[in-house]
């Protein structure tokens, strides 16, 4: 095929039984197994024969074909000759052997693969999207759409997978140079995006995060990590737990991609004589390590650079410093050798291509690792398990939440928002009443206290779930109450078997899964449990909303451009996916924004129920942005409202240009128990219009702004 070069396939891979071959690991058990048992065939379909498994069809190479003919003979059709063919399996075997493909159980993947993927799935093979025509091949049609004007806007899914993702987004900047483009990378904290990359920003994880971290209270962070740590059973400290978690991915579902690495590491040690005579084994560790230790997804290293950037040098010094620590029993020589091939300070083509691979594995390495495996295992307070996240960060402060927005405002004002997402771990809403518990862990003590007590007799025995298992279950109970046992039992297995701790998607313990869903089951059937989870849900509803209200005008005002997930337009109690991929009712969200439109902010609140205050609030919001577009543009600016008074660290407050202004409230409980007192916000001069119609100037009480709404965008009167 003249697409063969497109696709990341190693075709010349040590082993000489896979050379010119891809590998395709679909079948369900051993190759000799699957065939002998008839489930493996050759078949008749549109004039053309193919090989049939399944629902799979796998194409004869045409020298092939005439080999089935031959030996089919006097057969009067090729029906027959299929069939002919199928009842001598020593042929059948003789003719798919072949073949430019080799079927394989899917268990095979994880070491013997041949071509890079979409981090672990099989079927998503890597585009070399850095190869002459393939960009121009696959970017024809869409860009023909950015053309004619039907497309404005493009969202580049997990860049960092790509050999060169400054040079594709310059590539693609120059196709379609007035286009908004934004990418799906994942920042960690302290990690900034690019400024190489010609695009207008993320997509908005870092935003998330940070609008549901300013949520929380600080305070609260002693007594949940001491709740957490008397049931964890991965280890307590996140830090270990994400490095332990990337080393076990490494170690197994990426382990084809290792040892391709091996093969190019080994490859490049043999011309360089002090470093030859290293093992195959001791070359894998040392990758697996190096990848495993490194705290973000990944280098910008460019083979064609003169000098590797001083934040890729540090990185890549502390990630080989790491794992020559974690790992005596290898040469530390090896390691310094490592690190020099990942700076391009060993010359060489094959040294600069190691140093270039190496960087996309380590994406994948942190998104398994991390995203989907650590994630599921610390509990502390799963609010703060958001893609783009650090759960070892106990939230976010007012102060940074400003100087966030502020460097957003300066460098990124147009990427995108996000809140909820089809990939986010918890829909905002669910993270919004979960951030609640922080302000009150002796009643979320007491709480888990009486959801545990009444859950006791719907255990399996001892760890039957474990105690880390039932933490988490409690606290997705109370953030997406109510659900139903269906949802709960679906979420907890994906939960237990991506934690890959007592069970796992590649090795299922079944006994485990068919206690932790009979536990659900019958925790969520008894009236007992779910009177306990009634009374500890009861007073987060109405705080819930308000938090989530909080997090929506942060989205809807802050720099960028918000991201609005479908469903969300009204309350979404929503967990990972499949969980926040059900269909929306849009008939439903159209006739209750026509009912919106001519209520009050205060009869906006009064059908909370129902949902109707992030309906009317988004309304409200998106037509004062197509009023006053200047105040949320690259050319606009924002900057911290002064707050004081009792209550004054439990406001968020800004100013986006010179007509605009958001008032929202964090720590909500504490309000709810102590009031706002003398709490003002210090409106810039003029006379401002909230949302409730009302008219403010000056100092003024934050109780005024919030007496009928929860939250408040202000416009510029006077």
């Amino acid at each position: 095929s003249r697409y063969a070069s497109y696709f990341d396939i190693d075709w010349d891979p040590p082993e000489n039984r896979l050379r010119d071959v891809i590998l395709l690991p679909v079948l369900p058990d051993h190759y000799g197994r699957v065939l002998e048992g008839g489930e493996i065939r050759l078949v008749h379909e549109d004039g053309h024969l193919v090989v049939a498994h399944g629902g799979r069809r796998f194409p004869l190479a045409p020298r092939t074909v005439e080999r089935v003919v031959a030996a089919a003979g006097d057969a009067p059709d090729l029906d027959a000759a299929a069939a002919v063919v199928n009842a001598d399996v020593q042929l059948l075997d003789e003719i798919l052997g072949a073949q430019h493909w080799r079927l394989a159980s899917w268990r095979s993947a994880s070491r013997d693969l041949g071509y890079r993927r979409f981090f672990d799935i099989n079927d998503l093979v890597g585009l070399r999207m850095e190869a002459e025509g393939v960009f121009d091949d696959t970017h024809g049609l869409i860009l023909e759409w950015v053309a004619d004007g039907r497309v404005d806007g493009m969202r580049i899914d997990h860049p960092d997978g790509l050999r060169d993702p400054a040079g594709y987004f310059a590539r693609l900047r120059a196709a379609a140079p007035d286009a908004w483009i934004v990418a799906e990378k994942i920042l960690e904290p302290d990690e900034t995006l690019p400024t190489d990359w010609p695009i207008q920003g993320t997509t908005g994880y870092r935003f998330a995060n940070l609008a549901t971290g300013v949520l929380v209270d600080p305070d609260g962070a002693p007594g949940l990590t001491a709740m957490w740590a008397e049931v964890a059973d991965a280890g307590a400290e996140w830090e270990t737990i994400a490095l332990d978690a990337r080393r076990q991915v490494l170690a197994s579902v990426l382990g084809s991609d290792v040892n391709r690495l091996t093969a190019l590491f080994l490859e490049v040690c043999e011309v360089n004589r002090r470093y030859r005579d290293f093992t195959r084994h001791e070359l894998h560790h040392a990758l697996r390590e190096v990848a495993a230790a490194l705290p973000v997804y990944r280098t910008y290293v460019r083979a064609d650079d003169e000098k590797t950037s001083d934040r890729d040098a540090r990185l890549i010094d502390d990630a080989v410093a790491l794992a020559e620590k974690r790992r005596p029993d290898l040469d530390p020589e090896l390691f310094g050798f490592l690190g020099r091939i990942l700076r391009l300070e060993v010359e060489g083509p094959l040294a600069a291509e190691l140093a270039m691979r190496f960087q996309q594995l380590t994406p994948a390495a942190m998104a398994k690792g991390v995203e989907d495996t650590a994630f599921y295992r610390h509990h502390r307070l799963v609010a703060l398990n958001e893609v783009g996240g650090d759960p070892g960060r106990f939230g976010t402060g007012v102060e940074e939440f400003h100087r966030a927005m502020e460097g957003a405002q300066d460098a990124w004002p147009l990427a995108m928002l996000a809140l909820s997402t089809h990939d986010t771990k918890r829909s905002a809403d669910v993270r919004a009443r979960l951030a609640l518990i922080a302000e009150d862990v002796d009643e979320w003590r007491a709480a888990v206290g009486r959801m545990r007590s009444a859950a006791a007799r719907h255990r399996g025995g001892p760890e039957l779930p474990t105690e880390a298992d039932a933490y988490l279950f409690f606290q997705i109970i109370v953030g997406a109450w109510p659900i139903d046992a269906d949802r709960a039992a679906a979420y907890l297995e994906k939960a237990s078997r991506e934690a890959k701790l007592r069970t796992s998607w590649t090795a299922p313990n079944a006994a485990y899964d068919v206690t932790l869903a009979a536990f659900v089951r019958g925790c969520l059937g008894d009236p007992g449990f779910v009177a306990a989870v009634e009374a500890t849900v009861e007073p987060l509803l109405d705080a819930g909303r308000r938090a989530a209200l909080a997090q929506l005008a942060l989205q809807l005002t802050a720099p960028g451009v918000p991201d609005l997930y479908q469903g969300c337009e009204l309350w979404d109690l929503a967990l990972v996916d499949p969980d926040n991929r059900r269909p929306v009712d849009f008939d439903l969200r159209r006739r209750l924004l026509r009912d919106a439109a001519s209520m009050s902010a205060a009869q906006a609140w009064q059908r909370r129920e129902v949902g109707i205050p992030k309906l009317w609030l988004i309304d409200r919001a998106l037509r004062i942005r197509a009023r006053r577009p200047e105040a949320f543009g690259a050319g606009g600016t924002y900057r911290a409202v002064p707050t004081r008074g009792e209550r004054a660290a439990a406001v968020i407050a800004y100013a986006r240009g010179d007509d605009v202004v958001t008032v929202a409230p964090r720590l909500i409980r504490r309000v709810e128990r102590l009031g706002w007192g003398d709490t003002v916000v210090e409106l810039p001069p003029g006379g401002w219009r909230g949302l409730d119609g009302r008219t403010h100037a000056g100092a003024t009480l934050v109780d005024d702004h919030l007496v009928e709404f929860p939250v408040a965008i202000l416009e510029r009167v006077t």
